[in-house]
């Protein structure tokens, strides 16, 4: 379960700190030592009526992994990967397989365990018929999106816990290392390597690359929001959301793991124990900046930027001016996912599988609905009027909203 500070004994941090020098699956430690109780979910009258559209299962999800999984869409096909090593391809309007693979096969053999284990963490991206995803041991592979069949593969330097980035002939890679790479998408030859310092102790997750406009803009642990440019991966600026100041590596911790989101010319970020920016995309100049720690990233839509904080409440700002417009605080503890836009409601998953819909303009429930018992970590993908969500246990979720 990803998690916040709140939710793990200080002992415990501290000794994590000391014992293994770099505590980055810090959010996997799970709910027990939550310090706070999830909020009672609130009684309300739907105004909105969320119709699932259908379910499956793919994959095994993330599993206790503490990666971001989520499906994305190209092409009316939806793909999804899995902790098990599945990938697989469904038809997005009635979630029926296409095509399925499991990597790690020999002979009809899953190699369970061992250093031939694939497990899939990061990802899937995808561009035309190009299919990539990553693994908690680093491997990254290319698959063709039109039938699941192998391209090329490459070892990285660490971990892949986040998704990767596909534009104008390069793969973008964030490994768990501290270091974003750019790949040839022909044949995965390394075109540049850009490097971060990882702290000793930092939040389990990486933010995914975001490229637009021949940029491509992370997050890293240290805090810092990187532009770069895509050809050659040149750092055009930097911004701190979070400076991590403290005596101690827990009162120093510092993150920027949610989504960032570009919307126009203006790049929006969110950073643990730190602050919300939007940032000129060009340059890296706030536009405005609020204090609030966020591990979940942003969302925009209209004339709203919605942020997510780290003890769950939802908050709405003026996306221009950074003007506070409405604040949900009824969802505290629930460990909620990063929000989505989908018409003009924010649609956010929580810890125990459900979906809330609060209306865009004044923060009101509007509709909820139950995927499953597990927890919904990954943000969900709005893809014209349909919302899909994914479970820890790969269970997913197509959603559309009526009257």
């Amino acid at each position: 379960m990803r998690i916040g500070l709140r939710s793990v004994l200080p002992l415990a941090l501290v000794a994590c700190a000391l014992a293994l020098g770099g505590c980055s699956w810090l959010r996997t430690l799970g709910g027990k030592d939550n310090v706070e109780p999830p909020s009672p979910l609130v009684e309300f009258a739907p105004t909105v009526n969320a119709q699932r559209l259908w379910s499956a299962r793919v994959g095994g999800g993330a599993g206790m992994s503490g990666a971001l999984i989520t499906p994305v869409e190209a092409d009316g096909r939806l793909y999804a990967a899995g902790i098990d090593g599945s990938v697989e391809a469904l038809d997005a309007a009635t979630g029926r397989s296409v095509w399925k693979r499991r990597i790690g096969e020999r002979q009809g053999r899953l190699w369970r365990s061992g250093p031939n284990s694939l497990r899939w963490t990061g990802g899937p991206a995808v561009d035309g018929d190009l299919l990539v995803v990553g693994g908690l041991d680093g491997q990254l592979y290319a698959l063709s999106a039109s039938d699941g069949s192998e391209r090329w593969h490459v070892q990285m330097s660490s971990e892949i816990i986040a998704s990767p980035a596909i534009s104008s002939g390069l793969v973008v890679v964030r490994t768990n290392d501290g270091r974003l790479v750019a790949l040839d998408a022909s044949d995965g030859s390394h075109r540049w390597i850009f490097d971060q310092p990882v702290p000793a102790l930092s939040l389990r997750g990486n933010a995914a690359p975001l490229v637009s406009q021949g940029m491509v803009y992370d997050g890293f642990d240290n805090g810092r929001v990187v532009a770069l440019r895509l050809d050659d991966g040149i750092e055009q600026w930097v911004q701190t959301l979070s400076a991590g100041e403290g005596r101690t590596e827990v009162e120093r911790l510092s993150d920027v793991d949610g989504a960032l989101v570009m919307d126009g010319g203006t790049l929006y970020a969110a950073g643990y124990r730190g602050q919300v920016l939007a940032l000129a995309s060009g340059t890296g100049r706030p536009v405005w900046q609020r204090d609030l720690s966020s591990y979940a990233g942003a969302a925009v839509g209209g004339k709203v930027a919605v942020i997510v904080d780290a003890d769950g409440n939802v908050w709405a700002f003026d996306r221009d001016t950074g003007a506070n417009l409405w604040k949900q605080d009824q969802l505290r503890f629930r460990w909620l996912s990063g929000p989505v836009v989908q018409g003009d409601y924010v649609a956010i998953g929580d810890s125990e599988g459900y979906v809330h819909w609060l209306t865009l303009d004044e923060g009101k429930f509007a509709a909820r609905e139950r995927l499953g018992r597990k927890a919904i970590e990954g943000k969900p993908l709005v893809v014209g009027d349909v919302l899909y969500v994914e479970d820890v246990d790969g269970r997913i979720g197509a959603y559309r909203l009526a009257p």
